[in-house]
């Protein structure tokens, strides 16, 4: 099979960026022809704000350049992940016009949300669900600006009123049920989607004994709940807590977390440290779409403390792969933080149950069969319309025939 994947990098490389090129990998493991057609968004530094604008909602030079890599690699099908802002929908329609699969992942709420995590003053907020989302411009949803805030809401309406998102996309892939009864409750055809959660190829073998604290790992952001937990490590002070990653709150970290905030590790690094915490924490305030971060500490059998809110109630199990808490209560944190440090053998015991969990469901093998599976029937799908539409004008032209003879 030859697979063209299409994704519009971010600035600064992010979990995104990651799963394009872990998928990529996979299918190339697997004898796959695969392509990767790649804009970054690095050229927005040197494009003028109204040309930026205008691409965002419809890039004649994507659809031109992905139309010139169809013709030249003819692809079976095309993986399309974020489109935002170079490539924009335009390229849907590149597609349809060749007659060929389109297959959507969906890392994000951004067709729902111009701000993508449904978070406003530190608070769910879905008041765009389902509607026009011009309260993003009022409110300068995306970036604090009511003008960039403005470009999103005009490629959503656009595409919607056009029927970009409803009829040009062949399969959607939810990373999970919460993201995709969101989208449906948002509008998109139940019948499109498809789940598949995202994967990590994983050499650890684990253990349980001896395991000691809990990590935090991601960006310290307030939307990932970091001042939560923050405040939840002043109310447990006698739990060791090492803080990985960069962001905004890099002060609040220093801070906070004194000589265990780690700063920037790498990958390896980071395993070699989840196999031997005792927990992670993932205290985001914002609805979670899919972490690796779950997956990577799954692999490593480490359970997870996190937020009772959104995709991250469905996968980690309570009491079963991990401890709930409620949503920026950082007094329960501290409390849940507290009883995992003294219950060793249950957090190991659900450390178990989280490295089977990874077996299940998150390795790269079942990920792989499970991506072909939704190729298969993408394809499927366009042939029957292409029989379809060929049966139509067949019929026509007899009927023309007839009224002629």
């Amino acid at each position: 099979m030859k697979i063209l994947i299409a994704h519009n990098a971010y600035q600064h490389r992010g979990g995104e960026d990651t799963v394009v090129d872990a998928e990529a990998d996979l299918l190339r493991s697997h004898g796959h022809q695969v392509e990767i057609y790649r804009q970054h968004n690095d050229a927005l530094n040197n494009m003028p704000k109204a040309a930026a604008a205008a691409s965002a909602i419809w890039s004649v030079h994507s659809a031109r350049e992905v139309g010139e890599a169809c013709e030249r690699f003819q692809p079976d099908v095309i993986h399309v992940h974020n489109t935002f802002p170079l490539i924009s929908p335009s390229l849907y329609w590149t597609a349809s016009r060749m007659e060929l699969p389109v297959v959507q992942t969906l890392h994000n709420f951004r067709l729902l949300c111009p701000q993508a995590i449904f978070l406003r003053e530190g608070k769910i907020c879905e008041d765009c669900v389902g509607k026009l989302p011009w309260r993003a411009v009022t409110r300068k949803c995306y970036r604090d600006s009511a003008a960039q805030s403005a470009v999103l809401t005009g490629m959503l309406a656009t595409h919607r009123l056009i029927g970009t998102y409803r009829e040009k996309v062949t399969r959607y892939i939810a990373l999970n049920t919460f993201a995709r009864d969101k989208y449906i409750e948002g509008g998109l055809p139940a019948h499109l989607f498809r789940i598949k959660p995202n994967f990590v190829a994983s050499a650890i073998v684990p253990t349980w004994n001896s395991r000691r604290g809990g990590m935090y790992v991601g960006r310290l952001s307030v939307e990932k709940g970091l001042d939560v937990l923050a405040r939840a490590v002043q109310l447990a002070n006698d739990v060791p807590i090492e803080v990985i990653g960069s962001g905004p709150l890099e002060l609040l970290a220093r801070e906070a977390f004194g000589s265990r905030y780690l700063g920037f590790r790498p990958l390896d690094d980071i395993m070699r440290r989840m196999s031997s915490a005792q927990f992670l924490v993932l205290p985001s305030i914002c609805y979670e779409n899919s972490p690796r971060t779950i997956v990577e500490a799954f692999s490593a059998g480490l359970p997870v403390i996190a937020s009772r809110l959104g995709a991250l109630a469905d996968i980690v199990q309570d009491g079963v792969t991990g401890l709930l808490f409620h949503p920026g209560d950082a007094s329960d944190l501290a409390a849940k933080i507290a009883w995992a440090a003294s219950h060793p053998e249950a957090m190991a015991r659900m450390g178990q149950a989280a490295r089977a969990e990874y077996e299940a469901r998150y390795t790269p093998e079942r990920n792989y069969e499970i991506l072909m599976d939704i190729y298969d029937d993408a394809i499927a799908a366009i042939r029957t319309c292409q029989r379809t539409a060929h049966g139509q004008a067949d019929t026509r032209s007899i009927h023309r025939r007839a009224d002629l003879g």
